[in-house]
C-alpha cells in the first residue's frame, strides 16, 4: 500500500513533507508563545492603535475643558500644624492635612511634594486628560481645590503617552511592550518557517520595513 505522503499520483494537498521532531517542537514553541502575547497584548495595542490616529488628529478633534473649583477651611487643630511646616520647603503636608483634603475636597496630596512658602502651600495635581492643584492659605487655612478635565480623548492620549499615570501605568507599558516584542518575533520567525510556501512573504516584510524607512529620510525634514 503506498503512503499518500510519497504517493507521486497523490494530491498535492496529500504530498505534505514530513514535519521533524526538532521543527514540530519549535513550531509548536512558537504557535504558543505567538497567541500568549497576542492575548496579554491585545487590549494594549487596540488602545496604542487608536490613541495613535487620535493623538494624530488631535487639533482636529474638538474638546471642551471642564472646570471645577471647590473651596474648603481647615479645622482649627489643623490650622495650627501648619505653623510646624517650614517657610519654604518641599516636603508634602503631613498625612493629617492630606486625609483632611481627600475627604473634603477630593484632592488626592498625599505624599506629592508641594511649593510651600511663607504665605501659601501649592501642591500641583496633574493627571491624565486633566490639570489641578491645591492651595492652602497658612494664615486663614482657607484651601482651594480646581481640576480641569479635557475629555476622555484627552484621557486616552496621556494614556498613550504615560502622562501623570502613576507608577502602575509606567509598569504596566513596560510589560505590554515586552508582550508586543514577543508577539513581533514569533510572527516574525513563524513567517521565516513558513516562507517556503508563500512566495509574499519576504517581499511583505522587506515593503513594511521599508515604507517607514523611505518617508522618514524623505518626507521628514
Amino acid at each position: 500500500m503506498t503512503d499518500a505522503a510519497t504517493d507521486p499520483a497523490a494530491p498535492p494537498a496529500a504530498r505534505t513533507r514530513p514535519v521533524s521532531g526538532a521543527r514540530a517542537f519549535w513550531l509548536k514553541q512558537l504557535h504558543r508563545w505567538h497567541w500568549i502575547s497576542a492575548g496579554l497584548s491585545l487590549a494594549g495595542m487596540l488602545l496604542f492603535a487608536i490613541t495613535g490616529i487620535t493623538l494624530n488628529h488631535a487639533a482636529q478633534i474638538p474638546a471642551e475643558p471642564v472646570t471645577v473649583q471647590t473651596t474648603a477651611t481647615l479645622p482649627a487643630p489643623l490650622l495650627a500644624r501648619l505653623s510646624d511646616i517650614p517657610e519654604t520647603t518641599t516636603d508634602p503636608v503631613p498625612d493629617a492635612i492630606a486625609r483632611w483634603a481627600s475627604s473634603e475636597l477630593n484632592a488626592p496630596v498625599a505624599g506629592r511634594p508641594t511649593e510651600t512658602e511663607a504665605d501659601e502651600i501649592y501642591v500641583a495635581l496633574p493627571g491624565p486628560g486633566a490639570d489641578g492643584w491645591l492651595t492652602i492659605d497658612r494664615t486663614t487655612g482657607e484651601a482651594v481645590h480646581e481640576t480641569t478635565s479635557r475629555g476622555w480623548v484627552a484621557y486616552l492620549n496621556d494614556l498613550h503617552k504615560g502622562r501623570d499615570t502613576g507608577p502602575v501605568w509606567y509598569w504596566f507599558i513596560d510589560v505590554f511592550a515586552v508582550a508586543c516584542v514577543v508577539f513581533a518575533i514569533t510572527g516574525l520567525t513563524l513567517l521565516w518557517l513558513h516562507a517556503r510556501n508563500r512566495a509574499s512573504t519576504w517581499p511583505l516584510v522587506g515593503l513594511g520595513v521599508a515604507i517607514p524607512v523611505i518617508i522618514a529620510l524623505i518626507f521628514i525634514h
